[in-house]
């Protein structure tokens, strides 16, 4: 429990380059150094943000908001139009004013401007649509989608260091409480800006002269809403739990333990860095593996696979046959492993069976604690990786 509790303390949280998130990176290295690996913790440039209490005025009432994430700050006053489709706001006369989203605009959190993995083009319009609008400010009035955003309620619309409109964000219900004051002047305040910062992923490196490599990856970032406990500290926990493993390791096989500082990014920086600096060698890679919401309490640890052939496929289920606690599960392409995956890499990915419940009520919430974790699982989970990886030579 020591380096779950000790991820998990780290504030003001993990939020990619937050003084909390260097001090578990630094933590990662430290560690991974202590068991005879190389380490590699290049910086590369991020956004950090702060963010206070936010708030709408009008007619003698006050509304509570939240600033979004990396939104500039704001404060002024200006007449409040509100839209709630593509058609309404198109035809808006928002210049100037403070623009409310709610309804059947605010069903998805957009993706960020120019995510280098997926931009879907209705996201790309309203975009290109809210720009050439020029609203002073946005509130988006959000309802549940645990696919997106896990159990934030409300969540952020916007969460984008590229989008440079101000916005904040509140309940679908005060949405509509607050549209009533739609043609009158409004007075909103942004509590929030900008820190311009640097993070670092933690790659620990055993045999990097070898022919052949296997990569290990857990994302060591959290939102800044969350402990993180199983969104993903425990995945951090495992590939520190595996260094130590294979402290003594001699074998032929390259090893790269990779913790990624950028899943729940909005530029999605640690994995663009990773590219970067790793991605010419991404055909050295004979196997890729990557957990995230491992350790549940509840139920076994899944593993699915993406682009493995036959005999790694078998190999895999010989080896996790073992283990009492490990079961194949479905798949489930949003995390770090389709960085390997779209490249043609065999890769397996590992979670909690409970997944679909860990996103509905738990991740990205204050609810994600360490006492939700079974550390058991995580020693286990790490050993049958270790297993893995010998069976792989």
């Amino acid at each position: 429990m020591a380096y779950l509790d000790t991820l998990c303390a780290c504030q003001p949280g993990r939020s990619v380059g937050s003084p909390g998130n260097k001090e578990a990176t630094g933590f990662v290295a430290r560690t991974f150094g202590r068991f005879g690996f190389t380490v590699d913790t290049t910086p590369f440039e991020c956004l950090d943000f702060e963010s206070g209490a936010s708030s709408l005025k009008c007619g003698g009432e006050s509304y509570d908001l939240y600033s979004s994430p990396y939104s500039p700050g704001y404060a002024g006053s200006g007449k409040l139009v509100a839209a709630s489709t593509l058609g309404e706001l198109k035809k808006a006369r928002c210049k100037g004013k403070i623009l409310l989203l709610k309804g059947e605009l605010c069903e998805e959190q957009l993706m960020p401007k120019d995510y280098p993995f997926f931009y879907p083009d209705h996201h790309r319009a309203l975009h290109k649509l809210l720009e050439k609008k020029q609203p002073a400010a946005i509130i988006t009035a959000t309802g549940k989608n645990p696919a997106m955003v896990g159990g934030m309620y409300p969540y952020p619309m916007i969460e984008d260091g590229n989008f440079d409109i101000p916005s904040a964000y509140c309940t679908d219900v005060l949405g509509e409480e607050i549209s009533a004051h739609g043609g009158k002047s409004v007075e909103l305040t942004i509590d929030a800006r900008r820190i311009p910062s640097t993070a670092c992923n933690v790659i620990a490196v055993r045999n990097p002269d070898a022919v052949k490599k296997v990569v290990v990856t857990a994302h060591v970032d959290a939102k800044a809403t969350t402990p993180g406990a199983l969104d993903n500290a425990s995945g951090v926990v495992v590939l520190m739990l595996l260094a130590e493993m294979l402290e003594n390791y001699t074998g032929p096989t390259g090893i790269e333990i990779v913790a990624i500082n950028g899943e729940d990014n909005y530029s999605a920086a640690g994995e663009m860095d990773y590219l970067r600096r790793y991605g010419e060698e991404i055909g050295r890679v004979r196997l890729a593996l990557n957990i995230d919401g491992a350790g549940y309490v509840k139920g076994k640890t899944a593993y699915s696979f993406y682009g493995c052939p036959e005999g790694v496929q078998e190999k895999a289920d010989e080896v996790f046959g073992q283990f009492s606690g490990i079961a194949e599960g479905p798949e489930w392409p949003q995390g770090d492993h389709m960085i390997f995956a779209m490249s043609g890499v065999p890769t397996i990915a590992f979670t909690s069976e409970y997944l679909l419940e860990l996103t509905a009520d738990i991740t990205h919430t204050s609810r994600d604690v360490p006492e939700l974790v079974d550390c058991r699982k995580l020693v286990e989970l790490a050993e049958a990786i270790r297993q893995m990886i010998l069976a792989e030579e």
